[in-house]
């Protein structure tokens, strides 16, 4: 008996399998040019992106280096290099300039900030961390207005009112005017960082009989000085390069580093430039070996990733 359909030679059906997965291949075929002319545009842009990334590098880097290279220049005029070197320049900026004296009081008011701010940006941020209130976005908004407007809006206001009470010209006045940016600092960094610390904890020391100095002191403490520690070298480095409040407030006796740099460019009388060069060269050591330092240190992208290998 034959039945009513033959079975295909098997040459026939290995051709119609070939035929049918050629067809099933000239799809893509015909998308690949598509996808190549469609990731042209993606990789010009890219070479433009990091084209301009490099243009401005190689200038700052330029201006960087021709600042460095004049502070010890004896002299530098129409040539490729200076016609010598030496570091008279930065002896005769130190004297002329009164560097120990700005100096010191650029320790004194960084100082003074940083541990003002931490010792009262941190209790805030633990009551905006774990305390609920009517209002807490509205006071949360309040403390960071300083950090989201320019320092000129509030920095005139408030140097007419300290001029008014004595307050400005006075080392307090300029520890002050520094404080009103570097408390909402601390508090924005501080308050996500509480809020990942685990409130149990607390109940548990309870229970284990620690009253609130030895849950302060043996458990929270331990677990708030990575972001503490974050939060005072961020400030200090704001504070460092803080520029107009301290430029509105500052007299002859308070002016720190970049207030005494910023006099020294423009103010009136004959200056070798190499000296000024000198100036704003340690100017950029100082501010460069303290963030060298908050980068080696200490990473606010991880202080979460920190609170949880703690509590781990």
């Amino acid at each position: 008996m034959t039945s009513g359909h033959r079975a295909a030679p098997p040459s026939w059906s290995a051709s119609a399998s070939k035929n049918h997965d050629d067809g099933a291949h000239e799809p893509d075929q015909r998308t690949s040019p598509g996808r190549q002319r469609s990731s042209v545009p993606g990789r010009i842009w890219r070479v433009l992106v990091w084209g301009a990334m490099l243009f401005f590098l190689v200038n700052v880097v330029l201006l960087i280096a021709t600042v460095a290279v004049n502070s010890v220049a004896t002299r530098w005029f129409g040539t490729l290099l200076p016609q010598g070197f030496t570091l008279h320049w930065y002896a005769q900026a130190w004297s002329d300039f009164q560097l120990a004296s700005v100096l010191w009081v650029t320790v004194e008011v960084v100082g003074a900030v940083v541990l003002l701010s931490v010792l009262l940006g941190v209790p805030a941020a633990y009551a905006l961390a774990r305390v609920q209130f009517p209002g807490k976005r509205l006071a949360m908004l309040i403390f960071l207005l300083p950090l989201m407007v320019p320092p000129v809006t509030y920095g005139i206001p408030m140097a007419t009112v300290m001029y008014k009470v004595g307050l400005a010209g006075t080392l307090s006045g300029v520890i002050l005017a520094n404080l009103v940016p570097a408390l909402p600092f601390v508090i924005l960094v501080m308050t996500p960082f509480i809020e990942q610390i685990d409130p149990n904890l607390e109940a548990a020391a309870r229970i284990f009989g620690a009253n609130t100095f030895r849950y302060f002191r043996y458990v929270l403490l331990p677990l708030l000085v990575p972001g503490m520690l974050a939060a005072g070298l961020l400030v200090l480095v704001r504070t460092i390069g803080m520029f107009e409040l301290t430029f509105f407030t500052a007299g002859p006796a308070t002016q720190t580093l970049v207030v005494a740099l910023y006099y020294a460019v423009f103010s009136t009388g004959v200056r070798a430039p190499q000296s000024i060069d000198a100036m704003a060269m340690i100017y950029m050591a100082i501010t460069l070996i303290w963030v060298l330092i908050a980068l080696q240190f200490v990473s606010p992208t991880q202080i979460v990733s920190r609170v949880k290998e703690q509590r781990r």
